[in-house]
């Protein structure tokens, strides 16, 4: 049996890309599971009820081995259950010596395989640890020359105080003094408050 898996980081990404390659190599929605979350840890509910189907001599196909997890020790712990202790195959689109599918059951291509998925996994964690490493430099650098980190300071309009007078002075109420300034009136009450 071939079974699909394709996730994203978040509700809001897009399967799309992911499912038209399942879809492809003739895979329908049945046997697609579809994981909506982050990769930090198996505790995902589509993958968990994959890894309860799967079985001996079935094929996951994957877009890429990053869908799979984003771990390096984690992806290489779930390889081995997967083509070891299960038996089954696992297909790598993006990266096709990634395929433990050996006509045979030639141990030489799965051992190329295998050694190419620590390879690859090693490197994407190491990437990924790079790219925290220069986020966190690169804010200690823009704080260190005075750089304001985070939204942008609300620029209150030029009557804004002329206004919360006249709230304060009971003369209108928050909801006329909001419209006035063409804010929220939940804005106006926070700002309000430093001019008492």
């Amino acid at each position: 049996m071939k079974y699909g898996y394709v996730r994203v980081s978040s509700q809001t990404q897009n399967v799309a890309r992911q499912m038209e390659e399942m879809y492809k190599l003739g895979l329908t929605d049945d046997v697609i599971f579809v994981d909506k979350q982050s990769g930090k840890d198996f505790e995902r509910e589509s993958y968990k009820l994959l890894k309860a189907k799967i079985k001996k001599g079935d094929l996951l196909i994957i877009k890429s081995i990053d869908r799979l997890g984003r771990n390096y020790d984690m992806i290489i712990n779930e390889w081995t259950e997967i083509t070891k202790s299960i038996n089954a195959d696992i297909y790598v689109i993006d990266f096709p010596l990634l395929d433990t599918r050996v006509e045979g059951k030639n141990l030489v291509g799965k051992f190329i395989s295998d050694i190419v998925l620590q390879v690859l996994s090693f490197v994407a964690q190491n990437e990924r640890e790079n790219i925290k490493q220069r986020q966190a430099e690169g804010i200690r650098i823009a704080r260190a020359k005075g750089v304001h980190m985070g939204r942008p300071k609300y620029k209150l309009p030029d009557n804004f105080k002329e206004v919360v007078r006249m709230f304060h002075n009971k003369e209108i109420t928050s909801i006329n003094a909001a419209k006035l300034l063409n804010m929220t009136r939940g804005t106006f009450l926070k700002y309000s408050k430093l001019y008492k």
